[in-house]
């Protein structure tokens, strides 16, 4: 298994994924990572959906496909590459995109983040939940299976969180398709330090001790 820094700094989104079947042994295992996450206050408000019903999968698909119709695909298509991407890079990210988008009830299992966060959940919530969601991440890549976090059906998320059949005062935050990628692990394309982080003041370039 490789050390904690391979596992981030080689953590692609993958978002082909494989049909094959993914042992619940497995799933466990990721989820196990994530109640290992900090959150306000251990208050513990996460809870986690493993959907691996396709009906469900192809309901919530619905709006994750109009998502990506009505505002995704166009960003792409008017975007310029992120920090640390080619434009070649950038293309073929926007083409697993559209695949992903394509397949997405197709992944064998979905780990849906929620949190029971009441009927007006405030910017602070995602503190409580995104670590566990970072953590199952790592854990997915060190076991050799792909994800990607995804938030694009929250663009709909009334109907998204009714079509998982999530009750009153609960909503989700991310859904991670789970599988074995089809393609291979490796670097992720992101700006140096040295646009990214300053020193003291706001501007001010860091230079490491």
């Amino acid at each position: 298994m490789p050390d904690l820094f391979e596992i981030m700094e080689t953590n692609r989104a993958m978002r082909r994924l494989k049909p094959d079947p993914v042992p619940d042994e497995l799933i466990e295992k990721i989820l196990r990572a994530g109640i290992c996450a900090p959150n306000g206050g251990n208050t513990q408000k996460w809870r986690f959906l493993v959907v691996r019903d396709p009906a469900v999968k192809k309901a919530v698909q619905v709006w994750y496909k109009k998502a990506f119709d009505e505002v995704i695909g166009p960003r792409y298509l008017t975007s310029q590459p992120p920090p640390g991407v080619t434009k070649e890079k950038y293309l073929r990210q926007h083409a697993a995109v559209e695949y992903l988008t394509d397949h997405f009830h197709e992944a064998p299992v979905w780990i849906v983040a929620c949190l029971e966060d009441g009927p007006t959940p405030n910017r602070m919530a995602g503190a409580s939940i995104y670590p566990a969601v970072q953590n199952m991440v790592l854990a997915a890549r060190a076991l050799g299976l792909g994800t990607t976090l995804t938030t694009r059906h929250m663009l709909f998320e009334k109907e998204a969180d009714a079509a998982l059949g999530l009750p009153a005062g609960v909503h989700s935050y991310a859904i991670l398709p789970v599988g074995y990628p089809m393609g291979k692990f490796g670097p992720v394309g992101r700006a140096p330090l040295s646009e990214v982080v300053y020193r003291d003041r706001w501007g001010e370039p860091y230079r490491a001790a």
